[in-house]
Formats: C-alpha cells, sequence, structure tokens
C-alpha cells in the first residue's frame, strides 16, 4: 500500500487482491488538531456505549468505480440498535446488512449504533425514527420526538399535505463531556440529520433540535430533489462548489421560519424579530456588499469565513424572492411554489446546470426575476429592505425606538472562581434597572425561583423576562458580600416594565397599510402551496 495524499491510497498488486481489511481511528477524540472535525460530520468510536457511524469516515471508494453497489454488514452488539435511514436487507440480533446503490447514497446515509432509546412517528405518507444517545444516560427520544412531531405536521402542511420522502431519521447524540471544536449544531442528508448538543435542560435541547430540525428536514426540498451537477455528479477527491447556496441553504433557512408563521405557530411580531436579526446579523457579521454567487463558489476556500452569511443575507434573498414573486403575480405565486415546479422538472436524479439556473427560474416565473438576480445575487447590491417590507405593508427603519421588556440592562458577566453569572457593571442601568437594585458584583442565584446556571440563563431570561408581560413581578435572587466579605442572598423585586430603547433595522407593521397591501401580505404569508 502506498499513500498518495491525505485521501487517495494506492493498491499494489491489487489482481492478486482477494481481501482489503483496514482499522479505523474516530475523529472525536483525535490528538491532532487538524484532524478535528465538526461532530455531525465526524466518527465517534466508544466500545460497549456508541458507535457514530458518518460513512464517510470509515468506507472508501475504488477510483471510477464509485457508481457500483455497495454491500454493508455491520457487526454488533445483541443489545445495540442501529439508527439509520437505510431499511435492512437482512437482520439478526448480532448483525445488519444494508444494500446501496452507489457510494454517493453510501455517504448521504450516518449510522448511530448504541442501546436502543426511540420514538418512530408517522408524519403524513412518512415514517421518521428519532434516536438518541446520551452519554449522561437517560431516555430522551419521546420527550423530543413531541417538539419535532409539531413542526413536521407544520412542514408537512407547508409542501402541500405531502412529503417527498417515505423514511426519515433524526440521529441525536448528547455528549456530558467537553468537545474538540466548541460547537454543536446538525448536518443534514438527503433521508436523515445528525445533531450534535452539550447537555442541557430538556425543555432547551427540546426548543434547540426543533428550530434546528425545521432547517435541516426542509433540506429533503433541495438539494434532494434540486441540485446542480456538481452536487449530483459529485467529486469526493476534488469538491467543486455551486453558485447556489442562496438556495441550498438560504431558501431552505427561510423555509425554516417562514414555516412557522404560515402554519401559525409564531405570531408576526415574532417572525419580523427573526428578520431582522438576520438583517443585523448579515450587516454586522459579514461582508454585505460580497455578491452571493462569488461567496458560494469560495466558500470552501478564500470566503470561508463568509460562509454563515448562507443563513443570515441567504434567508433574506429568499423572503425578497418570495415577496417579489407574490407581487409579479398578484399574491397567487411565491417561492414555495417555484420550488415546486423546479421539484417537477428536476428532481431526485436529474441534476440542472449550474450556469443555466437563473435563466430557468426566469423561465418559470417573470422577465422581472431575471434583474433581481442580477443586481442581488450574482450583483452586489444591497437587498432594498424598506421597498420589499414596504409592498406589505411592512415599515422598515434603519434605527428607531421599539418598546422592549428586559432585565434593566446590567452588563452580565462570568465569575469563574464562584461559577455563577454576575452582574459586571451597573453603568448602563435604565429605570427598570434602578429600580430593581442590582449591584456590582451580584452573583445571579435565582430568577422567579429557578436556579440560574450558565447553561440554562438564557432560556431563563427569555421565558420569565423577555417574553414576560409587562407589570408582573420578577424576583431575582443574588449572592451579595456584606460588610464581612460573606456572600449571602438577596431578593430584589419588580414589576416588568416596557422601557424605549434604540434598535437598528426596526421592523413593525404599518398601522395605515393600504387593502392591496394587507392582501398581498396575506398571501406572503399564509397562502397555502
Amino acid at each position: 500500500m502506498e499513500r498518495l495524499d491525505q485521501n487517495t491510497w494506492k493498491i499494489k498488486k491489487a489482481k492478486k487482491l482477494a481481501r482489503l481489511t483496514y482499522l479505523v481511528d474516530d475523529t472525536w477524540d483525535t490528538p491532532k488538531k487538524e484532524d478535528i472535525v465538526f461532530e455531525p460530520a465526524a466518527t465517534d468510536i466508544e466500545e460497549g456505549k456508541v458507535f457514530l457511524i458518518n460513512t464517510h469516515g470509515f468506507f472508501g471508494y475504488f477510483a471510477n468505480r464509485s457508481k457500483e453497489p455497495y454491500q454493508i454488514t455491520v457487526t454488533k452488539p445483541q443489545d445495540f440498535y442501529g439508527a439509520t435511514p437505510l431499511r435492512t436487507t437482512n437482520s439478526t440480533a448480532t448483525s445488519d446488512t444494508y444494500l446501496l446503490q452507489n457510494y454517493n447514497d453510501l455517504v448521504d446515509a450516518p449510522m448511530l449504533y448504541s442501546r436502543p432509546d426511540t420514538a418512530m412517528l408517522k408524519v403524513g405518507n412518512a415514517e421518521v425514527l428519532i434516536s438518541t444517545y446520551a452519554g449522561g444516560g437517560g431516555a430522551r427520544s419521546k420527550n423530543l420526538a413531541q417538539g419535532i412531531q409539531t413542526i413536521l405536521e407544520a412542514q408537512k402542511n407547508y409542501l402541500g399535505g405531502k412529503l417527498p420522502v417515505d423514511k426519515y431519521a433524526f440521529l441525536i447524540y448528547i455528549d456530558n463531556k467537553q468537545n474538540r471544536t466548541g460547537s454543536y449544531g446538525a448536518l443534514e442528508h438527503s433521508y436523515s440529520s445528525v445533531y450534535y448538543f452539550p447537555e442541557m435542560p430538556p425543555s432547551m435541547l427540546a426548543e434547540q433540535v426543533r428550530n434546528i430540525a425545521a432547517h435541516e428536514f426542509f433540506h429533503i426540498v433541495t438539494p434532494l430533489n434540486i441540485h446542480s451537477e456538481e452536487i449530483g455528479n459529485f467529486d469526493f477527491s476534488n469538491p467543486k462548489m455551486s453558485k447556489h447556496l442562496w438556495m441550498y441553504e438560504g431558501v431552505t433557512e427561510y423555509f425554516a421560519h417562514h414555516v412557522q408563521v404560515n402554519q401559525r405557530l409564531k405570531e408576526l411580531p415574532d417572525f419580523l424579530s427573526e428578520l431582522r436579526s438576520k438583517i443585523v446579523a448579515s450587516q454586522q457579521q459579514y461582508n454585505d456588499a460580497l455578491a452571493f454567487t462569488e461567496l458560494s463558489l469560495g466558500a470552501l476556500d478564500k470566503h470561508e469565513k463568509q460562509y454563515g452569511n448562507v443563513y443570515q443575507k441567504g434567508a433574506l434573498i429568499g423572503m425578497a424572492l418570495d415577496i417579489r414573486l407574490r407581487e409579479l403575480s398578484g399574491g397567487k405565486y411565491g417561492i414555495r411554489n417555484l420550488m415546486n415546479d423546479l421539484s417537477q422538472t428536476y428532481g431526485k436524479d436529474k441534476s440542472f446546470k449550474d450556469e443555466e439556473l437563473f435563466d430557468k427560474i426566469t423561465a418559470l416565473t417573470y422577465p422581472e426575476i431575471r434583474d433581481f438576480f442580477k443586481r442581488y445575487v450574482e450583483g452586489a447590491e444591497q437587498l432594498p429592505y424598506a421597498e420589499l417590507f414596504q409592498k406589505v405593508g411592512i415599515t422598515y427603519k434603519p434605527s428607531g425606538l421599539q418598546k422592549r421588556i428586559s432585565l434593566g440592562k446590567p452588563t452580565i458577566g462570568y465569575d469563574q472562581a464562584s461559577g455563577h453569572l454576575i452582574i459586571a457593571s451597573t453603568e448602563n442601568l435604565n429605570s427598570f434597572g434602578r429600580q430593581m437594585g442590582y449591584k456590582a458584583g451580584d452573583q445571579l442565584w435565582q430568577i422567579n425561583g429557578e436556579d440560574v446556571k450558565l447553561s440554562n440563563a438564557t432560556e431563563l431570561i427569555n421565558k420569565h423576562v423577555l417574553h414576560g408581560k409587562e407589570g408582573s413581578p420578577l424576583t431575582i435572587v443574588v449572592g451579595r458580600k456584606d460588610a464581612s466579605g460573606t456572600v449571602k442572598p438577596v431578593e430584589l423585586k419588580a414589576n416588568l416594565v416596557a422601557a424605549d430603547e434604540t434598535v437598528s433595522h426596526l421592523l413593525t407593521p404599518d398601522p395605515n397599510a393600504t387593502p392591496a397591501q394587507l392582501a398581498l401580505r396575506q398571501a406572503w404569508l399564509y397562502s397555502n402551496l
């Protein structure tokens, strides 16, 4: 055997080869910094506990033979269950056998082997498996399934009542150890998605899984049924990027939020708040003047640091295209209709040419859409937010005053010695903060009777403060040093008050919107497919 490069081996005297065996080392505990991989795309081997088999980390392919079928047999302990979107061709107490059409399908099929903690949902025409491994033990899948079912039912209705898959798997890994990447999240596949989270309170975990699942599950639309040749004929040794990340990730992210207002899981103010946060992030954290097609083509190398903008500006491009299509069609045709038409035109086994997609979309819709792509996706023009939102009776202001409930504007820090969040500064307190009586150095112990930890602080502040009702009581127990230096509990109390705050990129429904604007808003937000 001769190693030619990082991903390629040359087998000498291959005609005499009867069997090839090799050992695989997992990436999660690798001592080499260059081998660290984002956990949902990586591999974990813990004998007797769990095997996260992202198949590209275990199986290779022979040059020019990646289109040939694969038969995979996994030998396992009797009490282990193999969670995967695949159906077995043969299964015994100690083995599972799978048959795949080609290497692409194999790489698209992760597996999670561990002692079973599963739940099964029926969503329309699809069987949906939720399988969880928790390093700290305990059954989690049934609790997580409740939140996932709500969003999947909404997505089914959003897509017209039928899903484009008949089986799907959520593979969820909850770790009780510090990870190497410092990140958590998920990675989508055509018929499954892999999730990695640290331990957190059950309600917080359920919300995280539900929110991320809303995005990942929508990848059953694109790239599963709408993809370019760069993806359909993916070159694993020399990957080439498509220029259409605005669609693969941006439209998918837009759908993940739009479905929730469309199916009445969220109210309009919450949806506008999500859009506002994406405008803020796209302009403050990323290069808003970088053409999106250029970002896409360079996402693996020179524009790698801009990749996160596909979830921010990419989603806003999806929103802008949706509003423009609704406007041109008199409310009758939106981006969901477009994606449905593209799915019918192409589908799982037919790729589009990267250079032709904009023209194809224009042919399916309106001539004005070509100009939209030229200016805002291929070009570097900033999306015209004021003009776009005005069409649907929403007022956009670069900055403005908004009434908000808050803790009272203390600066929050973390004290490593005590392990508590603390009031680091009271310099910017508003009138409510002064009424509460914070002092610099206060340790945050409880909010409305619930213990505050680093892992749940955001959840508790959202629950009891940001999403609280004006006038309702807020009680915070802090640890405060007395004259002798002993930290003792002190109870701080006040009724929640909404105060004016200056915010950037303010979005508010226009009370003077015309009937035409209101009708277009209704079509944009609440139309069926």
